[in-house]
């Protein structure tokens, strides 16, 4: 029988102290399964010593590739990079801070073998501050709400999929991706595994309220239609509150004359509040146009610098290079 292979691709950014750790951990979770196995970090330009260890750890183990970006390219181009040169029968995918205990790829191993195309971590729990953990709880359930995918409740990056999956993601022509969104898009058999993520084991969190805000903006505008069928909803009801307006304004001035409003102030008011409607709106579209605009300039989602033991079986490194 034909060992199954397995690619685990680690995203990572600042977190040099956490590389060996994970190596190891890794190391000891395939051996454990018995299964053949190869690790791609992929370094997306981390100031610190990233780089460096992944030179200590490739230089002893060529089960170990190492991507070097040239520059930040973000998480989400940092696993397509991974995943385009891998050439295993499955690939998970995991955060290089450690807050993805790779112990836990056992199991998804285990529904793999149960013919599962698609296995993902569900967050039940998050070690972190009481603001963020809801945070993330309203940013995923509103996410579901409005997107036109069926996305799972609480989960991440955190998955492992079968080599039709990658596949198919792979040939996605999109730059701008939300790579848990376009894994309930691109649909297969599904299923997700409970765990408890713990905090970051070193250093701080390079996330903040405002990326995490931004984060969501795009997670919406790529999988939702709902905040244009907003701007019609609210392009109706306002015609219909000013079409009553107008209607009690003559019956007022007919009917009632003092009690009728007059002066500038209601004047300034109803031009502040339609004016803030219109910005509101050209907010909306204009950040379906930026998501258009990225699209349309054909850039790649990220450029390689350099690898560390490249994969022979993966196609040619200058072509790699342009993503």
């Amino acid at each position: 029988m034909v060992k199954k292979k397995i690619s685990a691709i680690i995203a990572c950014y600042r977190d040099g102290p956490a590389v060996p750790i994970m190596y190891e951990r890794l190391s000891a979770v395939f051996k454990k399964l018995g299964c053949d196995y190869e690790i791609i970090f992929v370094n997306d330009a981390s100031p610190d010593n990233t780089y460096e260890e992944l030179l200590k750890i490739t230089t002893r183990d060529k089960k170990v590739i190492a991507v070097n970006h040239s520059r930040n390219f973000g998480s989400q181009s940092a696993f397509t990079s991974g995943m385009r040169i891998s050439g295993s029968d499955a690939v998970v995918l995991l955060d290089g801070d450690l807050q993805d205990p790779p112990e836990l790829i056992e199991k998804f191993y285990e529904k793999w073998l149960q013919g599962y195309d698609v296995v993902y971590g569900v967050r039940v729990k998050r070690e972190t501050t009481l603001f963020m953990r809801i945070t993330y709880k309203i940013f995923y359930r509103i996410f579901r709400t409005l997107s036109y995918v069926d996305v799972p409740l609480d989960a991440g990056d955190f998955a492992l999929l079968d080599k039709k999956v990658v596949r198919v993601l792979n040939d996605l022509p999109e730059k701008n991706r939300f790579l848990r969104g376009l894994r309930a898009w691109v649909g297969f058999k599904q299923t997700g595994v409970d765990y408890v993520r713990p905090e970051r084991m070193f250093g701080r969190t390079t996330n903040s309220l405002l990326k995490n805000l931004d984060w969501a903006r795009k997670a919406i505008f790529s999988f939702s239609y709902a905040p244009l069928d907003f701007i019609v909803w609210l392009a109706l009801i306002t015609v219909g509150i000013s079409f009553l307006l107008i209607i009690y304004q003559v019956l007022a001035r007919l009917l009632l004359p003092g009690f009728t409003p007059t002066g500038f102030t209601t004047l300034i008011v109803l031009i502040l509040f339609i004016g803030g409607i219109q910005l509101l709106c050209l907010g909306i579209i204009g950040s379906y146009l930026a998501h258009i605009y990225d699209e349309v300039k054909h850039r790649p989602p990220y450029v390689v610098k350099n690898f560390l033991n490249y994969p022979p079986n993966s196609r040619d490194p200058e072509e790699k290079n342009n993503g």
